[in-house]
């Protein structure tokens, strides 16, 4: 089996790996026991010293870095930098705050020593997306090497130069050999992973389908795991809104990487008062928006990572379509395509598009859309806003747009979210704990959170 990169702005297969076979990977579970039977042993000024070393290099060489990412997946050459500096920063945090979080916790009992300490685990895979390709993995990587495990990972078919790329960052920092691996293998050879006895526990982000995969089989074999999967993250604004404010943060928190980010805002619940002027501002900057040519630097979208992700959004919008929906602008693939100059008319491009007056019954309803596409909703009050906004399977975060302070309360109880952002958008912050509820997952990464997800809460009792 051959692992690819192909460039999704113009279609060109540029590089191929070979697949690991089952014997090479068993070896590098192998080498990971051992590694990990030494590197657990480490100090947690050792492993900070290595993380800040990593750290450097991210800062250090963020254009290259970068590049790979946007040549692999597509998104905007600025939007990768950015992330390649988050990481550097979730690094840092954790190389300053690790030994922190896990120091020993007294307690008073009848003993006469009693304390929780927090011990690693051992070897745990993390499977991986393309979409964020750096920032998804250092926000597992950095805990969790901090916390003394040791790391496999198996990251999307179409990013194997960001895996690559990774495993280099973190040898080059100093770490020891074998303690972050990556594994180039296909979705068919991840079970065999899970399911060894060297593996401890496993995390995921992706979609539904592959985190139910993944959490059933290693719920068979008694292992932790972990995961964050989609989100309809609801977007609401209120009549007492910075409405300017409100209509500028739509836009980022909706174009982000493309569109394709779980967090991103997807669906506009916005109170009927201020509807057609919330529309029309959104209209306008959507229309201004650049697409083309992600490695330019004024670009603002540019190609989704795969033709079936273009297409699956493309038949999404066109259900809605049908359906009843009125598309306000975009949605017309072909007409988008004419635009661009002919290097690039071989890329998953899809325009920014808005849908409104949608009817109930459509994808709108349930579905996440994965891509540069705005759903529009019109409500009479707080209480409609709040109910569409939890009316779908998802519950992975939520924005919120209010300068009253009682619609503010109901807000923060009455979502359910895994996150509630007021009067911003919904980001990742390392200072703060991440995940989603109901169908988006469970667990939680960053934060204090974060580090205690793959560890032994042991208790001790000394009389």
């Amino acid at each position: 089996m051959a692992i690819a990169t192909t460039n999704p702005t113009n279609g060109k297969c540029l590089k191929t790996f070979d697949a690991l076979s089952s014997a090479a990977i068993s070896d590098r579970i192998d080498r990971a026991q051992g590694a990990f039977e030494q590197y657990r042993h480490t100090s947690f000024q050792q492993r900070a010293t290595w993380l800040q070393f990593a750290a450097d290099l991210l800062d250090n060489n963020k254009q290259a870095y970068g590049a790979i990412m946007t040549q692999e997946m597509g998104k905007p050459i600025k939007s990768a930098i950015a992330e390649v500096s988050k990481c550097a920063w979730v690094c840092r945090f954790y190389a300053e705050h690790a030994a922190d979080f896990l120091k020993d916790i007294p307690a008073i009992t009848d003993a006469s020593q009693s304390f929780v300490r927090y011990q690693p685990l051992g070897i745990v895979l993390a499977v991986m997306p393309w979409n964020f390709p750096f920032w998804q993995v250092f926000r597992f990587a950095a805990p969790t090497l901090m916390a003394g495990n040791v790391a496999l990972l198996k990251h999307a078919s179409n990013v194997p130069q960001s895996a690559l790329l990774i495993e280099e960052i973190f040898r080059k920092a100093g770490f020891p050999e074998h303690v972050f691996q990556t594994l180039l293998i296909g979705a068919d050879a991840v079970a065999a992973v899970v399911t060894d006895d060297r593996v401890k526990a496993a995390t995921l982000t992706g979609s539904e389908p592959a985190g139910a995969a993944l959490a059933s089989l290693a719920g068979k074999h008694i292992k932790p795991t972990l995961l964050e999967l989609g989100g309809t993250d609801p977007f609401i604004v209120m009549p007492s809104a910075n409405l300017d404010d409100a209509i500028a943060t739509a836009v980022t928190a909706r174009m982000l990487n493309n569109g394709q980010s779980c967090i991103a805002a997807k669906r506009f619940i916005v109170h009927e008062a201020i509807a057609d002027q919330f529309i029309q501002g959104l209209t306008a900057k959507f229309q201004a928006l650049k697409v083309g040519d992600p490695t330019a630097i004024n670009t603002d979208i540019g190609p989704l990572a795969t033709p079936g992700i273009r297409d699956e959004l493309a038949a999404q919008v066109e259900t809605c379509r049908e359906q009843g929906a009125n598309v306000l602008i975009g949605g017309d693939v072909a007409a988008l395509v004419a635009t661009l100059p002919p290097e690039l008319r071989e890329g998953n491009f899809y325009p920014p598009t808005i849908l409104a007056d949608i009817p109930p019954g459509t994808p709108a309803d349930q579905e996440e859309f994965f891509g540069p596409v705005a759903l529009t909703f019109r409500v009479p009050d707080l209480a409609a806003a709040i109910a569409l906004a939890n009316s779908t399977p998802l519950g992975l975060g939520a924005s919120a747009w209010t300068q009253d302070a009682d619609e503010c309360d109901r807000l923060v109880n009455e979502l359910e979210a895994g996150a509630v952002f007021i009067n911003g958008l919904v980001k990742s912050d390392p200072r703060l704990p991440f995940g989603g509820i109901k169908r988006s997952g469970y667990g939680r990464e960053l934060g204090r959170e974060g580090i205690l997800a793959f560890v032994n809460q042991k208790t001790v009792w000394i009389k």
